[in-house]
């Protein structure tokens, strides 16, 4: 298959022409590997022991190649790291140093690499990037410059096509796969998490099954800000010893090491009159996918509603919380190019509530509300109008994202937009 230009490739041609080192960090299958390949030169593969010997023997050596050279899964042998930073004090050019990690090592170096190294994150493919040939209408980085541009635009995708979208993943080496195969790939993914990955990290999984109930009811929390212990709860129904935090906090740990837990955290402003808000992060994982995968759910299940009873507690179907998750999967990555952070708002209790929080380096703000419907009404738009009374014009604009058909300005100034005319 040919290299599909990403956004990401945007930003890292940006910065290798004026940067010496860049580490692109993201799970497993992202994409990470191939998208550095299109720059290297010089290209180590560190999870070959061959090549893991030689270059704890002379890392100095290994740095000594035609430029840019690409160190692949560099945290397998960390002290790559420290001469990476060594040679970039020692002047280094730009665009000498691409490395490639799907985890955090164990024994981080001896030094960050601040103001020395830089990291990119990449995720699996947006919304946007998975139809290359249909164009997104609405672009976040035009909306955070502010002004309420023209919102407009019409798409076929429907509710159907967004469904098989989040069971289909935005992974680059599976997405064209689809039936068994695809779900056997998923499969694969999540037994390698189980069996290997955690071996790897350092830590022994004493109870296999466990950590698998752990993720399943973890995907079942999609999009809410369920407490931890509710998750430990659903992992282990009807048990009377409930495994000790000890046990389950691991999990969560190793899990976001490998960038599979792709939490969103809260918002909270310095400058806004907004009290009470909850600190708590929005659980996501780093593709829907996995979440259908672990929940055992296809496409034909979500529409039709045949989903078992949640274990978690939620507001909404599962099928709104997954398409939640894909929207929020597009929109880290169209914040990312825009410089931008991604946050969500909750007050205590859960009164109010805003999907996603996109902030510029002023504090100043876009809001999304998901929704999982063609048409908006006022009460779909109850919670952005509040929070533009709250906050007045460090508001800069606010979004329903919907699976209809057509994007538009509401007469209150809402804007409408299908998730599939959204991009960077």
């Amino acid at each position: 298959m040919s290299y599909l230009h990403r956004i990401v490739d945007n930003e890292l041609d940006e910065l290798i022409d004026v940067l010496p080192a860049i580490v692109l960090e993201g799970a497993k299958g992202v994409g990470k590997t191939e998208t550095a390949l299109q720059r290297a030169k010089t290209v180590f593969q560190l999870d070959d022991p061959a090549v893991q010997e030689i270059a704890r023997a002379d890392p100095r050596a290994i740095l000594a190649r035609p430029t840019p050279i690409l160190l692949d899964e560099w945290q397998r042998v960390p002290s790559l790291w420290d001469a990476v930073r060594r040679a970039v004090d020692e002047g280094a050019s730009p665009g000498s140093f691409l490395l490639t990690g799907s985890a955090s090592p164990n024994h981080p170096p001896t030094h960050s690499g601040a103001a020395r190294v830089v990291t990119i994150r990449i995720r699996p493919f947006t919304l946007s990037e998975r139809h290359p040939h249909t164009e997104p209408t609405v672009s976040l980085r035009k909306l955070l410059e502010g002004g309420q541009p023209v919102i407009e635009g019409i798409t076929e995708m429907t509710l159907t096509h967004y469904t098989e979208e989040i069971v289909r993943s935005g992974f680059p080496g599976i997405y064209h796969l689809s039936g068994r195969a695809l779900r056997a790939q998923l499969d694969g993914y999540l037994d390698r998490i189980v069996d290997t990955d955690f071996v790897e990290m350092g830590r022994e999984v004493r109870r296999p099954q466990l950590l698998r109930r752990w993720m399943a009811a973890y995907a079942a929390a999609t999009a809410t800000s369920t407490g931890y212990e509710t998750i430990r709860d659903a992992a282990t129904p009807g048990e009377g010893n409930k495994p000790a935090k000890s046990t389950t906090i691991p999990y969560r740990d190793v899990l976001e090491q490998l960038w599979i837990v792709d939490s969103v955290p809260a918002w909270m402003p310095t400058r806004n009159p907004i009290t009470r808000l909850t600190r708590s992060p929005k659980h996501h994982l780093v593709d829907p996918a996995l979440a259908t995968r672990l929940l055992g759910l296809g496409t034909n299940a979500l529409l039709n509603g045949s989903a078992p009873e949640s274990p978690v507690p939620r507001d909404g179907t599962l099928l709104g919380h997954l398409f939640e998750s894909l929207v929020t999967l597009s929109v880290r990555v169209y914040a990312q190019a825009a410089e931008a952070s991604l946050r969500h708002l909750r007050t205590a209790g859960g009164a109010q509530e805003v999907d996603l929080i996109v902030e510029r380096d002023d504090q100043k703000i876009i809001a999304l509300e998901v929704k999982l419907k063609r048409n908006v009404n006022d009460n779909d738009v109850r919670n952005l109008l509040w929070l533009r009374e709250r906050i007045g014009t460090d508001l800069i604009d606010a979004i329903v994202i919907t699976t209809g058909p057509q994007a538009y300005r509401r007469p209150d100034g809402i804007a409408v937009v299908p998730a599939a005319l959204l991009g960077a």
